[in-house]
Parts: C-alpha cells; structure tokens; sequence
C-alpha cells in the first residue's frame, strides 16, 4: 500500500516519523527578577543607584514584553565579594530553587557591577541548571551559553569591572596621599587618643561644602595629652609596654576605650594593656605631623583550596613606600620629633636584642608587696647585671642573678657562688653621701664636680656610648661569621645569626647618628637646681621608704656593688651631669 503524497512532502515525512513540528510564537519575556548592587567604591547614593539600574534593565525587557516582579539588591558590599557571601545575591541563588518562584529568568541593571573576575563563568551554569534566563544589558539582551562570543564578552566584562575597582583604588589613594602632603588633611577615623576631632570649617571641595559637609580637624584633648606624655616620659626613661600599662592602671587612668566608649566601642574598656602602649608609642601623629597609609587592606584567600570563595580582607603594616607625611605640621603637638625619633631608637634597639631584652624590661614596674629602695639600681661588678631583692625576716638584701648565667660563660669562674649587699647598709651610705654633698660647707665643691663633669660632653652624644658598644659589638660578630663562611662553613646555617646581627648593626647605627646633643649647664643652675632641694639632710632623715625611693629615681641614682672588696660605687646624674662617690 503506498501512502498518499500530500503536496507538502515535509508534511508527509513529518507524520510518517511522528515529528511534532510548533510554529514559533511570540509570548512575551514573561515575569523576570531585577539584580542590581550599589557601589561601595564612590558612596554612590543606594536610592540614586537602585533607580537608574532598574531602569537600564527595563528598558532591555519591557520591549520584548518582560516585567520585572522581584527585585534583589546588595548595598554596601564589594563587588570582588562572591554571590554566595553577599545577602541578597546568596537570597537570589536561593530562589533559584524553589519552583513557585514566580519568574522564569533574571535581568541585571550592568554586569560589571555584577559580576567580578571570573564570577559570571561560576553562577551562569548554576541559572542554566534551573532553566532560568539571563538577561545582560552590555548583550542587548538574553545571554546564550551557546554563543561563542556571549561567553568572551561576559568573560571581558568581568576582567573590565576587576579593572574599574582597582582603578578607583589607586585614584582614591592618590588623592588621599595628596590632600595629607600638601594640606595634612585629616582622612577621617577615630582619634587618637590625645586627640578629638573639631569642626575646621566648610568643606574646601565646593560641592560639599554646598550640601553642608565640614571638614574635620584633630585638637588636643589635654587630659589624655598629658597621659601620653607620660608614657613617652616613662618610656624613654627605661620602663616598658607593660610596666607603663600597669602603673596607669594602679593609677586609675581610664584607657582609651573607656575615656571614649562611642568611638571604640568594639572594645572591652577594661583597662590599659601593653598593645594599646605600643600602638601610641608607634603612632608619629603625635608629632604634630598628619601620617597617612601606615595600615592598608590585602584580600587573601578565604580558602587557598577553594579559590571560588573569595578573597577576605585583612588589615596589615605597609611598606615604607606607602606612608606618606604632611610637609607641615597639621595639628597640634603632643611629643617632639626629637622625642619620638628617640623612643623609636630604642624600639629597634630593644627588638634587634630579641626576646630576652624584652623581657628584662618588663621587670620594672610589677607591683610588689613591699618597696625596693634601690629596685634596679645595683649591679654586680663581677657580671654587670642588676642584683634583685631578697626579704629575709630581719632584713633586706639585693643579691645577684649569677645562677642565671650560661654554663660556658667566662664570667662565671670569676663569679662569687653569692653576692649578697644589705639594703640598709647601702641606704646609710648613700643618704650620708647625699648630706655631704650638700652640706653648706660642701656644696661649692660638689657644684664645681658636677659641672667638671660635663668636660668633653659636647663632643658626644648623651646614651651614645651604650649604642657604640652595641654597634662595635654587633660589628664584631658579623665579622666572625663571614670569617666563619670563608673557613668552609654552611651559610645557611648562619642565615639566622647573621640577620640577628645585621638588625642590631643598623639599629645600633640609627641610635648613634640620631643620639641628641646633651643638656649642658653651667655653675648657676647646678646651684639653683641645688638650692631647690632645701635641707637635704633633714629631709632624708624623715623621708619613708617610697619617698626615698622616688628621690634615688629622680636622682637617677646607680650604684655599682664590688663583692670582693665590699665596696660600692655610687653616681648620680642631675640632668646631663653626673658626679660619683665611694663608700
């Protein structure tokens, strides 16, 4: 039997085989999902943002016949931030889900503000997975996995936007450098601690002076002022971090956090601790100068195993190349520069020794149940170290720490097995010292040994011997390492030791070059300083204990014990000079 040939033989054929062939019609998009996000880079207003981007993806759809139904838009995130971490793109793959969502595709407002690197190559499988359509202004409309060049334009679109947000990076950054070196602009964030911001007037960019914008200037806060004075004072006086954090604390100096809660309150306020020391010691504003850039941002991956998951921001110290300083002073001064390049020094110094100089400044200050006349003021001869209090029940004694010395130590043959000095025999010498000293009939002769004292001080620095020692000694070792090398052994196992050195070697070097010229005074204000005091005598025979112990501090009082001889010498330093004697 032979089938009967229609005049249309596809017809024919179709129905033979059973192909069912629908003849396209024009339905209309349908129901659509508008995506948008805000700009964290310009601060763009989010109203302002939202509405312009709803009407770029109208104007896609609405002539094809697409209305839009649901609307998901991110403020306030990055772009470079994954879909899954930001709340309403993660909501957005959520519905992605659901069958009852109500819309059949997504039309974005502009795809760089969407998508970042290689984002769109991630999340247009996961819409091609649920039959959802994306719709792309920059395409003229619906993407097409099948297209060659839809996929290298969305894929350009991506490297563009990366592009655009490192660009307003770099031009926002410039600015900000600029406006610090040429105007020494404050660029906005806490205070520190020191400091309150004040109104400085209309703001210079007129614009923003229009819409009421004021510009935002530091002045000095002279409570918490004179706090960081202190530290500085204490600092360079030899206490440490938390030696200098404890004494605040006894002393119930409210911290930063607590003297200002609403601006830090994302701290505990319970109390001084040798960070917040540190950071104020680090900070160069105090000088006077705006400094800028000390800190930036790095993303680094939340997963180097997953590198879909974004990057995380963390905040690190920057490079010397980045931080930049006003050319003029922009606020008010709270430490010199002279003081601050000195505390800055002895940082170094403290660093390149390591973690035991560290820790034998930390030893001053610890609270005690009993006072030390002399706490850290004796040294054995023998070692040089400083001898530390020993309470017995009829007496005091300061002893030295020789158990502490390393075994191979040449000291140590020298050493006594006990070096004991009695804090009372001491006490009677020095305060007889002291009233002969400034005896009436004496005090001539003492005011001539302090300013003979001064004799060739202007040919050195004040504290520059110390570092010299340091400098020749850090010198002297690195010599023996290359000379060790040269004899045949392996660098790398004197990488360490070496670096320990060179970083001593330039400290050392920074200490020397920077030391500031010593306070010199002449024969009249010895004995004004001198006459200050009153009746020495009297006053040490009723002083208690921590007033004799503030007037050794304040007399910057050394004695240096000799346990052979049993004989100890004692110094004195009235500012830069210093007179000696013996008992």
């Amino acid at each position: 039997m032979t089938a009967e040939i229609s005049r249309d033989p596809w017809a024919t054929l179709d129905e033979i085989m059973g192909i069912q062939v629908v003849d396209a019609t024009d339905e209309g998009v349908g129901p659509l999902a508008f995506f948008g996000r805000c700009s964290t880079e310009d601060n763009q207003d989010p109203t302002t943002s939202r509405a312009w981007q709803v009407a770029n993806a109208r104007n896609v759809v609405e002539p094809r016949g697409g209305e839009i139904v649901a609307e998901f838009f991110d403020i306030g995130f990055s772009r470079s931030v994954p879909w899954e971490r930001r709340p309403e793109s993660g909501r957005l793959l959520a519905e992605l889900k659901r069958p009852d969502r109500g819309w059949s595709g997504v039309v974005v407002g502009e795809g760089t503000r969407c998508w970042y690197g290689n984002q769109f190559s991630l999340i247009a499988p996961k819409f091609a997975a649920y039959g959802v359509d994306l719709w792309v202004p920059e395409l003229g409309g619906k993407f097409d996995p099948r297209n060659p060049s839809h996929k290298m334009l969305m894929s350009q679109l991506g490297a563009m936007s990366e592009s655009e947000r490192q660009h307003v990076q770099a031009r926002v950054r410039a600015a900000m450098d600029a406006q610090v070196v040429n105007e020494g602009r404050h660029q906005g964030g806490r205070a520190p601690y020191g400091y309150v911001t004040v109104d400085g007037g209309p703001h210079p960019n007129p614009r923003k002076a229009a819409e009421g914008y004021r510009m935002r200037l530091l002045a000095l806060d002279e409570p918490a002022a004179e706090v960081v004075r202190r530290i500085f004072a204490e600092y360079l006086g030899g206490r440490g971090d938390r030696a200098i954090a404890n004494g605040l604390n006894r002393d119930g100096i409210p911290c930063p956090s607590a003297r200002r809660p609403e601006q830090n309150t994302h701290r505990l306020a319970d109390g001084w601790q040798g960070s917040t020391i540190r950071s104020i010691l680090e900070n160069p504003r105090y000088t006077g100068y705006a400094v800028f850039g000390r800190w930036t941002k790095h993303e680094v991956l939340m997963d180097p195993d997953d590198v879909a998951a974004g990057h995380v921001v963390r905040f690190r110290r920057s490079t010397p190349e980045r931080v930049v300083r006003s050319r003029r002073p922009a606020h008010p001064e709270i430490i010199s520069v002279e003081d601050f390049t000195q505390a800055q020094l002895l940082r170094r110094s403290k660093a390149a020794g390591g973690l035991q100089t560290a820790r034998k400044t930390e030893r001053t200050g610890r609270p005690v149940k009993r006072p030390y006349l002399f706490r850290g003021r004796i040294r054995c001869a023998v070692c040089s170290r400083k001898m530390e209090g020993s309470p017995r029940k009829h007496a005091m004694y300061y002893r030295c720490p020789a158990r502490t010395l390393a075994p191979e130590s040449s000291v140590l043959a020298l050493h006594p097995p006990a070096v004991y000095l009695r804090e009372d025999t001491i006490r009677d010498a020095v305060n007889g010292w002291f009233a002969e000293l400034f005896d009436r009939d004496n005090v001539d002769r003492t005011v001539a040994a302090l300013v003979a004292s001064q004799e060739g001080a202007s040919q050195r620095r004040d504290g520059g011997e110390a570092a010299r020692k340091r400098l020749a000694d850090a010198e002297s070792r690195l010599r023996k390492y290359q000379a060790a090398i040269t004899a045949g052994v392996d660098p790398a196992a004197l990488v360490e030791v070496i670096n320990s050195a060179q970083a001593e070697r330039v400290a050392a070097q920074a200490e020397v070059d920077n030391a500031p010229a010593p306070n010199l005074m002449d024969a009249a204000e010895v004995q004004a300083r001198i006459d200050m005091l009153g009746d020495v005598a009297t006053k040490l025979n009723d002083a208690t204990g921590e007033g004799l112990a503030e007037l050794y501090a304040g007399a910057d009082l050394q004695v240096l014990y000799e346990p052979e001889a049993l004989t100890a010498e004692i110094s004195m330093r009235v500012n830069s000079v210093r007179v000696r004697g013996g008992t």
